[in-house]
């Protein structure tokens, strides 16, 4: 079973994570490092995927300068999301063609390994088939409520972004924006009564994904200053 990578790179600006995405992914396509799982929090940003509308950004730019938010554009699908503080953003650099060749299978493996770990936090979560990418729960109206976003890019079967599971992000940040330009609500496993541990919910989603993708994965994850002094 191939290794599997995981790198923690704590919180760093998007930018800053997306240079080091882009390393990784060169030296994937080269063969000189095997598929990694980057996981990492950043400070509020915004960015819009490749198919993203600049009207689901509802604040104007003075106002996102005030709360601090960032604006970035992104290679990934999707639209208009948002990354901050309280949530796990996880980055796999997989050369998916060993798996196999199959972006939609790749998405929905993603999903699985989400929903894996939401249940062992006793969680209930599904996707929309069909519908939109990402993982949600139903609440108690019935209405479902997006818990995790995805939004990947694929190069010569190289994968870069990934997922951004809430975990205990202040979701009144979520107000500025639509978000994946769908008017659904949005929710978080602190929402969901459910603390949990970052360290903890990056190893369960590292086991899941590694398990899925027929990984080797020993628990064992590095940090930034171990791997990009």
């Amino acid at each position: 079973m191939p290794n599997l990578d995981v790198v923690d790179l704590g919180h760093l600006p998007w930018e800053q994570a997306w240079s080091i995405q882009q390393d990784y992914v060169e030296k994937r396509k080269a063969g000189q490092a095997p598929d990694t799982l980057l996981f990492v929090e950043h400070p509020h940003v915004i960015t819009l995927g490749r198919n993203a509308q600049e009207s689901n950004i509802l604040a104007a730019p003075d106002r996102l300068r005030q709360l601090g938010i960032t604006v970035h554009e992104a290679n990934r699908g999707g639209d208009v999301t948002y990354h901050g503080p309280g949530q796990l953003v996880g980055y796999p650099i997989f050369d998916v063609a060993v798996w196999k060749k199959d972006v939609r299978a790749f998405v929905q493996a993603i999903e699985a390994a989400i929903i894996r770990t939401l249940a062992g936090y006793g969680i209930v979560s599904h996707t929309r088939d069909g519908k939109e990418t990402g993982v949600y729960v139903t609440q108690a109206d019935g209405t479902p409520a997006k818990i995790c976003a995805i939004g990947i890019h694929i190069s010569r079967w190289v994968s870069s972004h990934g997922f951004a599971l809430n975990l205990n992000p202040d979701l009144r940040y979520f107000q500025h924006i639509v978000p994946c330009g769908l008017t659904l609500p949005v929710t978080s496993m602190a929402e969901q009564g459910v603390s949990a541990d970052r360290q903890e919910v990056m190893r369960l989603v590292a086991r899941h994904l590694a398990e899925i993708f027929n990984h080797e994965f020993t628990s064992s994850i590095e940090h930034l200053q171990e791997t990009h002094p």
